[in-house]
């Protein structure tokens, strides 16, 4: 290792202040960024819905492609796999070769895989189909949230647009479980597919015209290497934490992997001290603001999705729901993330960002401690459980977004796409490993038993573990997230 090389990634980076917006910035959105505000939003809101607009439909899928049961978690897995371990090496292709381009084919791809999907006549061309569509997410997410932060100067606007984004966002991912339930039940699981196509297809012709991005000043190498190590060491990853929740901590192919992924990880970090070009330049990870930004990104997903999980267990095994009805209750959590995501910038501009993390953690946190106390009585519960997912929806997405202000804030554009693909990267791999550590702690709680009790008692022992890791997240923030001002007071 060169002497250059061991001082550029020991020396601390220096605390980030974020300026305030340059003068010439507009203040209000304009037309034009009105509809490149719409044309993003469209396609992150398809992008978030794709996540769990098959997972009520999976019993179905497997009984009209013949699935064997033990093979049906992996039309999920597939998708997971694809999305989580590609979103940082496509976030960082869009930085060199062109973030509007990375875009426009990512949503291609999921308009042709998601056709292709519809018609699919085996388990074979299904899985193909969702791992095209986890790939074409992996680009697209992180390749439209660089447009989104790039197109708005950072300060207020960019604050509105990332809560707009984070609101649909998360409300996608509730509206997938809805939706997919009613498609399947009034029509075909094959619509969950063909949905996408009509509006992929929308967003691929109005973007070249809408969306204007200048040509980069210079293009560096990729960092081949860097790519493959944390690649693979992604999906190695995500598939140890997906086998651990479907066969526990201890099974050969979940050690397998979380150690294969913990050594391509570790040897990703050496690479990126060594090479010119870097593909995570570890300057960039050292700033608190993108470090610990991430880590509470990655808390806030890995909670909040867990505990869908966890209620959809609990009202369909416990209080004896429909998988539809299941999902129309989740409907007042969709409320409480839409508003959480139009008052969350308006909360950044009066107090801090701080504030907003802070805050929206202790507001989840304690929402989610309000689920212990969930009984077995089903007027009862829904007394207790849909104010809770409301506030709990609100408080989760004052995290999300003051985690995407945090971890995008104080970088110049040219990397963007790198700290919008980690954004991302937190994001898909918190969603992916927030359900297999809940499944298993659940698995732990009823200690084997199915009964509607031994359930009942695995979920609350889950839920208690959610609210202790929103707890953990929110200290993080407070401790690590605070920095000096000038005159030796502390904002975020």
């Amino acid at each position: 290792m060169s002497t250059t090389h061991v001082s550029q990634s020991t020396t601390p980076a220096p605390e980030v202040q974020v300026a305030p917006a340059p003068t010439a910035a507009p203040r209000q959105l304009t037309g034009r960024l009105k509809v490149v505000l719409a044309v993003l939003l469209v396609a992150q809101f398809m992008l978030a819905v794709d996540f769990s607009i098959l997972n009520v439909a999976l019993p179905a899928i497997g009984d009209g492609l013949g699935f064997p049961l033990a093979d049906l978690q992996w039309v999920a897995t597939s998708f997971a796999l694809a999305a989580a371990g590609f979103t940082l090496f496509f976030g960082r292709i869009s930085d060199l070769v062109g973030r509007k381009r990375i875009f426009i084919a990512g949503l291609a791809l999921l308009g042709l895989s998601s056709l292709v999907g519809g018609l699919a006549t085996s388990p074979g061309i299904l899985l193909a189909a969702r791992v095209a569509q986890g790939l074409a997410t992996a680009a697209a997410t992180p390749a439209g949230l660089s447009l989104l932060t790039t197109a708005f100067p950072e300060g207020p606007l960019r604050q509105k647009a990332l809560g707009i984004n984070g609101a649909l966002m998360s409300a996608g991912f509730t509206t997938g479980a809805v939706l997919g339930g009613v498609l399947t039940d009034l029509l075909s699981w094959r619509w969950a597919f063909f949905l996408n196509v009509p509006v992929a297809l929308a967003v691929v012709l109005v973007a070249p015209v809408v969306i204007k991005e200048p040509a980069p000043a210079a293009r560096p190498r990729l960092d081949l290497p860097g790519a493959l190590t944390v690649t693979g060491g992604l999906l190695a990853l995500v598939h140890g934490l997906t086998q651990a929740g479907e066969h526990g901590w201890t099974a050969p192919h979940s050690v397998v992997g979380l150690a294969v992924g913990a050594v391509l990880l570790a040897a990703f970090v050496v690479i990126e001290r060594r090479v010119a070009q870097p593909l995570v330049p570890l300057t960039v990870l050292g700033r608190r603001n993108v470090a610990w930004g991430n880590v509470l990104g990655l808390l806030a997903f890995a909670t909040e999705t867990s505990l869908v999980y966890l209620l959809t267990l609990y009202l369909q095994k416990t209080l004896d729901f429909t998988p539809l009805a299941a999902g129309v209750t989740f409907g007042v959590l969709g409320v409480g993330t839409v508003l959480g995501g139009l008052v969350a910038p308006k909360a950044i501009a009066r107090t801090s960002t701080l504030t907003a993390l802070v805050g929206g953690g202790l507001l989840q946190a304690a929402a989610t401690a309000a689920l212990l106390f969930l009984g077995t009585t089903t007027g009862a519960a829904l007394t207790l459980l849909l104010p809770a997912t409301f506030l709990g929806g609100v408080g989760n997405m004052l995290v999300i977004v003051g985690f995407m202000v945090t971890a995008t804030s104080g970088l110049p554009n040219a990397e963007q796409g790198l700290a919008t693909g980690l954004a991302s990267m937190s994001q898909q791999v918190g969603i992916t490993m927030g359900t297999p550590i809940m499944s298993a702690v659940v698995t732990t709680g009823t200690a084997g038993a199915t009964t509607a009790a031994a359930i009942h008692h695995g979920v609350t022992t889950a839920v208690a573990v959610n609210a202790a890791l929103v707890l953990l997240g929110t200290a993080l923030a407070a401790v690590f997230l605070r920095t000096r001002t000038p005159h030796g007071g502390t904002n975020a």
